[in-house]
């Protein structure tokens, strides 16, 4: 016999025991082949992609108190930090008795009205209170990073940010302010915030982010960091710039930039892992 598969759970998550309860199916049917469990009574079509997001919404109908958190909610304002296995991070109001599931990590804390909205119909924090709880949760250079990515991505302003980290008081929101002050938006991309910390951590005047260079009143180019006043250029070349024709892009833009008097200087995710290598070449090119 054909898998009976009820059009109303054929693409979203469900309850196991709801949908017996109401007999759409039976308890045989749902231990069949056609359904995946994501959760303990959570289950989903086996024709549907798992995803990290497929799971937060198995997550919330366990847990109707939960507030999507952390790298969770930073992936439901479009910043992808977690992969599809790892935990989904919720926050349950003070007083919650939560059982442990395997795959969700679970806090007690109390979340301000303010700090809560909803997004793709699930509860989750604002973003100004998701980028506030990276910056006191994660690794400070990480913290930094993804707060640059989710203030680029235009779902929150920096001032809106730092004055919610401003709020805080104890040695997390210590951590948050000092992350949020560093974080500027501009970084195309984590490794250019690593590298402009890495900067910062030197006695090098700090170059300006996203610099729009001109030569004889005509753009030349749009480049990562740029000293002006010493004419020079420094470019994070990621993974991206090995793609088909990208070679002779880069290429022509580098002429461009030498014949209006530029130096330009190419970073890798290679250098950065030998940082005084780099900032010494950076600092002679400054001072020639």
């Amino acid at each position: 016999m054909r898998p009976i598969v009820p059009e109303q759970l054929r693409d979203q998550v469900f309850r196991g025991s709801v949908a017996t309860a109401s007999g759409l199916l039976t308890p045989d049917q749902l231990r069949g082949a056609s359904w995946r469990p994501l959760f303990r009574d959570v289950y989903v079509h086996r024709a549907v992609q798992v995803t990290h997001e497929l799971r937060i919404r198995g997550v919330v109908l366990l847990l109707p108190d939960a507030v999507v958190t952390g790298r969770s909610a930073a992936l439901l304002w479009g910043l992808h930090l977690l992969g599809t296995e790892d935990d989904v991070e919720v926050t349950l109001p003070p007083g919650s008795h939560p059982r442990r599931i395997g795959g969700v990590r679970a806090r007690l804390a109390g979340l301000p009205d303010g700090h809560v909205g909803r997004r793709r119909g699930l509860p989750v924090t604002t973003p100004a209170a998701t980028a506030v709880r990276l910056a006191a949760a994660l690794p400070h250079d990480d913290a930094v990073a993804a707060v640059d990515r989710l203030v680029a991505t235009g779902v929150v302003d920096l001032g809106p940010m730092r004055a919610l980290a401003a709020e805080g008081r104890g040695p997390a929101s210590i951590r948050a302010q000092s992350v949020c002050a560093l974080a500027d938006g501009l970084s195309e991309s984590p490794q250019e915030t690593r590298l402009r910390l890495l900067i910062g951590r030197t006695s090098l005047p700090p170059p300006v982010a996203q610099f729009t260079v001109r030569h004889d009143g005509r753009f030349v180019a749009r480049v990562d960091f740029a000293w002006p006043e010493h004419r020079l250029v420094l470019e994070y070349d990621g993974l991206w710039h090995a793609e088909t024709g990208q070679f002779a892009r880069d290429r022509r833009r580098l002429n461009r930039l030498r014949v209006a008097g530029w130096q330009v200087i190419h970073v890798t995710a290679a250098d950065l892992h030998h940082p005084e290598r780099l900032m010494s070449l950076l600092i002679a090119a400054i001072g020639g």
